[in-house]
């Protein structure tokens, strides 16, 4: 097993989650199998709880854990599905640390921070890489060196390479070399940063500084001289149009071969065909398609990653650029604001989301698809939306999801009672790969190209469902539930899973999330048959 371990520097979202898959992607096409895993140093358990804002989108894994964004990007560059254990928090370790305490594992020794914290890291590290049956495992150190709250990471790793053994450990220290007001870029930051991690007992076999323009010879040496890195070891990270560039820039620069030496491994020429192709169907589309995102976290980005890469992973599938039109969920709420704000979109998608700030004006964007015959897809809260929308149109008036409205007469979303049941708020969520059952002659069979219905499965994160009682109703109205989860709740017809209308261009939503599964080699089906239809919109329309 060989590890390389990334660190960041001078300030944080560097990206270190965008080296780290793209050192993976570079092995991985030289025919490693890589495995990736993400340490945050913060207290929380996972991320499911932390707000959007503040930390971006909550990916889950195949497995249900809610995890750090980085890992999504992962699972994308990899083609992987990262396996449990992927994100290692202080939460988790000091949690695990004191249940051993309490019962009796430690033998009455007293137990540190060395060794009893920094071996369950290197554990749960071991444990990660071995559970995906990598013989590369690539691991992020979140926050920046200097950080208290990194410090047992640190040591941990650095103890490492005495465990595994010198030709087995790599270290890859990412930094910024910022430029002032003459266009100067300035190395110094980038010193310190590696004097930093050398305080602490790592020397980075590689340094790979993020500027906003490439280095010069000049600027590598320099670097190589201040951090005592060799200069085959200085890489530069400069602002490029679109991430899935970094692998091929990188590899350029002759990264995967430095790695390659540093591990002793074979040299083997990378087969990169995807990401060249990839890349210019991204900066030379022969088509575009402008789709309006509809969401509560718009001036955020992050917070809706994994469906915007779903849309470019689309987009080069159908070889189109995606232009997304981020519209405020809350400005939607206003008088007649849907007539300005969603007019001359090609497309209109509506996300997820918990709680009931902006839902009238998702419910208004999913109305105004619907009657204006704009294609839409609804994911989650957004499928969620366009149900509560068709209820009111069927004459349930007042229809309403039990999150937004206790006390509506037509609580056509709802919590199920075995949910009730739950005391711990993560318990009451659907998370993870589920199955669901879809029926044929529809569009979602169309899809996912099963004609005849069938069998697939797609990651959850929500916690409520349509109520069954009102399913029939609902199909009375003319929607279409296009899927159900297969014998859920001890019943034959299951959850709702997809919906759809039928004499509509393309009106869709999933309960589930998609663009979890969606790669840029493989786009999610779902995006996929929505940016095409989009585009025949536009087309239509002129």
């Amino acid at each position: 097993m060989k590890f390389i371990f990334v660190t960041g520097g001078v300030v944080s979202s560097l990206g270190k989650g965008v080296l780290t898959s793209s050192l993976g992607a570079l092995l991985r096409a030289r025919g490693h199998k890589v495995t990736a895993v993400k340490i945050d140093p913060y207290i929380n358990i996972d991320a499911g709880t932390m707000r959007p804002y503040e930390h971006g989108e909550v990916f889950v894994t195949a497995g249900g854990s809610e995890t750090d964004l980085d890992v999504g990007n992962y699972e994308r560059f990899l083609d992987m599905d990262t396996p449990e254990g992927s994100q290692i928090t202080t939460g988790q370790v000091y949690q695990e640390v004191i249940r051993k305490e309490r019962a009796g594992e430690y033998l009455s020794q007293t137990v540190q921070v060395i060794p009893h914290v920094t071996d369950e890291i290197k554990r749960r590290i071991r444990e990660s890489a071995n559970r995906a049956g990598a013989d590369i495992c690539i691991i992020e150190v979140g926050g920046t060196v200097g950080d208290i709250e990194s410090l047992p990471f640190l040591e941990a790793i650095r103890t490492m390479r005495f465990d595994e053994g010198y030709e087995n450990v790599a270290y890859v220290h990412l930094t910024l070399a910022p430029s002032v007001t003459s266009g100067e870029i300035k190395t110094k930051p980038t010193q310190h940063s590696v004097a930093a991690l050398r305080s602490v007992g790592i020397t980075p076999d590689f340094v790979v500084v993020r500027s906003s323009d490439p280095l010069g010879e000049d600027m590598r040496k320099k670097i190589s001289l201040f951090t005592s890195v060799d200069p085959d070891g200085v890489f530069s990270s400069h602002n490029l149009e679109h991430i899935y560039e970094v692998p091929l820039t990188l590899e350029d620069q002759g990264l995967g071969k430095a790695v390659e030496r540093r591990l002793k491994l074979e040299k083997v020429q990378p087969n990169l065909w995807f990401w060249q192709d990839a890349v210019k169907k991204l900066k030379n589309p022969s088509s575009s398609v402008k789709i309006g995102f509809v969401g509560k976290y718009v001036a955020l980005a992050d917070a809706y990653q994994s469906i915007l890469e779903g849309l470019r992973h689309a987009g080069i599938a159908n070889d189109a650029r995606v232009d997304v039109a981020w519209i405020s969920a809350e400005e939607l709420e206003e008088v007649g604001a849907e007539n300005t704000l969603l007019a001359g979109l090609d497309g209109i998608l509506i996300g997820p989301g918990f709680g009931n700030r902006g839902v009238e004006g998702k419910i208004k964007a999913a109305r105004y698809a619907r009657e204006q015959k704009v294609p839409y897809f609804g994911i989650c809260l957004g499928m969620q939306v366009a149900v509560i929308d068709y209820a009111r149109l069927g004459g349930l008036e007042g229809a309403n999801s039990t999150e937004f409205d206790a006390y509506s007469p037509h609580k056509v979303i709802d919590l199920m009672p075995e949910q009730l049941e739950q005391q711990d708020m993560g318990g009451t969520m659907r998370l993870g790969d589920w199955p669901m059952q879809i029926k044929a002659g529809t569009r979602m069979a169309s899809i996912y190209g099963l004609p005849n219905g069938g069998l697939v499965k797609e990651r959850h994160r929500h916690r409520y469902e349509v109520n069954p009682k009102y399913v029939a109703a609902l199909e009375g109205a003319g929607l279409v539930v296009s899927a159900v989860t297969p014998g859920m709740r001890g019943r034959g017809a299951g959850l709702v899973e997809a919906i759809e209308i039928a004499d509509h261009p393309f009106f869709v939503g999933l309960q589930a999330h998609p663009e979890f599964k969606s790669r840029p080699m493989r786009p999610s089906p779902p995006f996929k048959a929505f940016i095409e239809a989009s585009l025949e919109f536009a087309k239509a329309r002129g």
